[in-house]
């Protein structure tokens, strides 16, 4: 009887290795295809070209922001940053007329600064024309 128990235990070990490796390759198998799916959508993503996206989507962004930097203003009406952000800003929205009031503010408040000079001057000489 030790030989047929010996040889069933052997059986039985080819039998479970067998088994491991027919899960083995079926998991790999599944694994490799979903790494796959996953793959292909993403370069064909890439490969679409991106459509041009018009200024026009960015002009709620700016006057959102703009409209952020007034509220500070409202709370800090010489805050140079929402000073400087606000005429860039409206600058940006094409809006000169708005851009000239935090630049003469800025102006008034900092006459060292040349650069603010300039931008203003470049402002009113947009306007004059």
């Amino acid at each position: 009887m030790a030989s047929s128990e010996a040889e069933y235990l052997i059986a039985h070990k080819k039998q479970i290795g067998r088994r491991q490796k027919i899960v083995t390759i079926v998991s790999m198998f599944f694994f490799f295809g979903s790494m796959v799916f996953r793959v292909i959508p993403a370069i064909q993503q890439a490969s679409q070209p991106k459509p041009a996206i018009a200024s026009a989507s960015f002009e709620p962004g700016l006057q959102q922001q703009a409209r952020g930097y007034e509220l500070v203003l409202q709370r800090e009406p010489e805050n140079q940053l929402a000073l400087e952000k606000l005429s860039v800003l409206r600058l940006q929205l094409k809006d000169t007329k708005g851009a000239m009031e935090p630049l003469e503010k800025l102006v008034k408040l900092h006459p060292e600064r040349q650069d603010y000079k300039t931008v203003l001057a470049n402002v009113k000489k947009k306007m004059g024309e």
